[in-house]
């Protein structure tokens, strides 16, 4: 763990800055790991610690990178069991918004968030926001019910726009400034149209210094220029370039010659 007092060591993790003094104060990644709390016990062949992402993140930890990263895999993978788990380490409502948010429906989240620790930067932004699309819906009457603070327009009706359109509303209200913001599959909401002005979006907030981590199956949203992809499976997680993703792949061939699929679906 790197403390703020070590201030001559030098941080070799993804995104760090590789001066001393001077590299550590102009990093302000909001969250620069992710990892097992000391201390935590759990069983290993219980759900969700026997996935093996999260086994993985149990015993490495993981760096976050200043700028967006994405985690993709197949359904099951385990990818939005972790992105909900650092949201709620990170004290984030799990059923979205911010910190402050307190709003409930149904408990289902799992029991990682209490084994993991986040370690922060000192100084840098708290600001900090989730947003999951299956969870949309109570997030939404949650703030519409929210008074209009003195001298503000009247709320949003979120509830009478289309599912698309009051995503995006809430992204341009709550997605604008330096901070730590979790996604968990936004592309269920969106067309196509939507998730290009998604992308403008998080390369906007990448470049005012927010910190993105976001689990999708979208190769649009992955083909962000400059985000981190790790790809998970039943080996864990690592590092993958967006050409050589299997949900490229499998898109690129789908399109190309949709029988070569249908067929093996279709009777």
């Amino acid at each position: 763990m790197l403390s703020w007092v070590a201030d001559r060591k030098v941080d070799r993790s993804p995104g760090g800055d590789h001066d001393s003094v001077s590299g550590r104060l102009q990093d302000q990644r909001p969250v620069r790991r992710v990892q097992r709390q000391e201390g935590t016990s759990y069983d290993p062949q219980q759900w969700p610690y026997r996935l093996a992402p999260v086994a993985q993140l149990l015993k490495e930890g993981l760096d976050l990178p200043a700028g967006v990263t994405f985690l993709v895999g197949e359904n099951g993978s385990g990818k939005s069991t972790l992105v909900e788990a650092i949201a709620a380490a990170a004290g984030l409502n799990p059923e979205g918004g911010s910190r402050n948010a307190r709003h409930e429906t149904r408990v289902s989240e799992s029991p990682l968030a209490q084994a993991l620790q986040l370690i922060r930067t000192p100084g840098a932004a708290r600001w900090s926001y989730f947003l999951r699309a299956e969870t949309m819906h109570g997030l939404y009457t949650y703030l519409e019910r929210l008074p209009a603070g003195p001298g503000e327009a009247p709320r949003t009706r979120l509830h009478e726009l289309s599912h698309g359109e009051s995503f995006i509303d809430v992204l341009a209200e709550h997605f604008h400034r330096p901070g730590f913001y979790v996604l968990d599959e936004p592309e269920a909401a969106l067309s196509f149209t939507s998730c290009l002005a998604l992308v403008d979006v998080l390369h906007r907030l990448a470049g005012n210094g927010g910190q993105v981590l976001c689990a999708t199956h979208s190769p649009l949203l992955t083909a962000l220029p400059g985000a981190r992809i790790l790809q998970l499976d039943d080996t864990g997680y690592a590092p993958a370039q967006w050409q050589d993703l299997h949900l490229v792949d499998h898109w690129r061939r789908y399109l190309h010659e949709p029988q070569s699929y249908l067929r093996h679906v279709l009777d």
